[in-house]
């Protein structure tokens, strides 16, 4: 009875390793390793599951392949930065960025955070059809986080220094300084993150998913499609807020519960981020379609169709 006790409990320790030792996430590859039995065994405990035999279409498999793995590389985009993770962890960071009578450290602060949040997530969807080195996102890391800063703040002190203003109306416009500060530099955000597809081009597809060439024309189309997408991004989420809030603050409410106004604005925000992140991108689609006629001689002359595919990035 012993010898069996501790062989099932081998067994277990086995199988648990085999469990804990299974390699990240590939696609089209067993979550188990085949090189040991206990591992084949975790495998096909998953393949004859009888759950399966109630599935009846794959889009739930779809959505959460596209939400999680990079159309390019097929490799899993780390969470805070994937397009799913855009609202839950950028809101708090709206929120920072429209609180009130901002001091100049605090400013700086939250553009930091925002543009670095950002910068992740424009290199994490960027198109990856050709390798970048660290050493280029560092350089356009910094030009983003820089330039950012310095719209922000310059902005802020030109609002302080007009005394035209009354101190509601400065108040009010203060609210909504961030978003001319975002928008353009988010257009340098993404320029500058994703500049080494400027210089190197991106893989061109034909219809049927065959490599065509590389082309630096795509990757401009690409890169002004993305831009764009971060103007619009910003509007309702930096625009529609302060709007808001300033009609809401004027309640009776929140006027007798001032400790209500940051959760109400985080709220407000949440709604805001969630309505304004579809909208912006699905203004184009990731996968774009361009005319080989509008691209190299040489891409139109390896392909036989008359347009090609691209990656677009989100």
């Amino acid at each position: 009875m012993a010898d069996t006790a501790t062989t099932a409990s081998a067994a277990a320790a086995s199988a648990a390793n085999a469990s804990t030792d299974a390699p990240p996430f590939q696609l089209g590859k067993p979550r188990f390793q085949q090189t040991s039995f206990f591992g084949r065994f975790r495998h096909f405990l998953d393949v004859i599951d009888p759950r399966t035999l109630f599935v009846t279409e794959l889009w739930s498999a779809q959505k959460i392949k596209q939400a999680i793995l990079h159309p390019d590389t097929n490799e899993k985009i780390f969470m805070p930065f994937r397009m799913s993770g855009y609202i839950p962890f950028g809101t708090p960071i709206v929120v920072g960025l429209l609180l009130p009578n901002q001091t100049l450290a605090s400013t700086v602060f939250w553009q930091w955070l925002n543009q670095s949040h950002n910068a992740c997530v424009n290199y994490a969807n960027r198109n990856a059809t050709k390798p970048s080195p660290a050493s280029k996102f560092i350089q356009g890391y910094l030009g983003a986080v820089i330039s950012a800063v310095s719209i922000a703040v310059g902005l802020n002190v030109l609002v302080q220094k007009a005394n035209k203003f009354t101190p509601a109306t400065r108040l009010l416009v203060q609210r909504f300084v961030p978003f001319p500060a975002v928008a353009s530099a988010n257009i340098c955000n993404v320029v500058l993150m994703r500049y080494g597809e400027l210089e190197e081009g991106i893989d061109v597809l034909d219809g049927d998913g065959n490599l065509v060439g590389s082309s630096k024309i795509a990757a401009r189309h690409a890169l002004l499609e993305t831009a764009l997408t971060r103007v619009v991004l910003p509007m309702p989420v930096l625009v529609l807020p302060p709007i808001v809030m300033s009609m809401l603050e004027k309640t009776a409410l929140l006027q007798a519960r001032p400790r209500l106004l940051l959760p109400v604005q985080s709220l407000v925000c949440l709604a805001a981020f969630g309505l304004a992140l579809p909208l912006a991108i699905s203004l184009f689609p990731q996968m774009s379609e361009i005319e080989t006629s509008q691209l190299e001689p040489e891409i139109a002359r390896a392909t036989s169709s008359r347009t090609v595919v691209y990656n677009k990035g989100l």
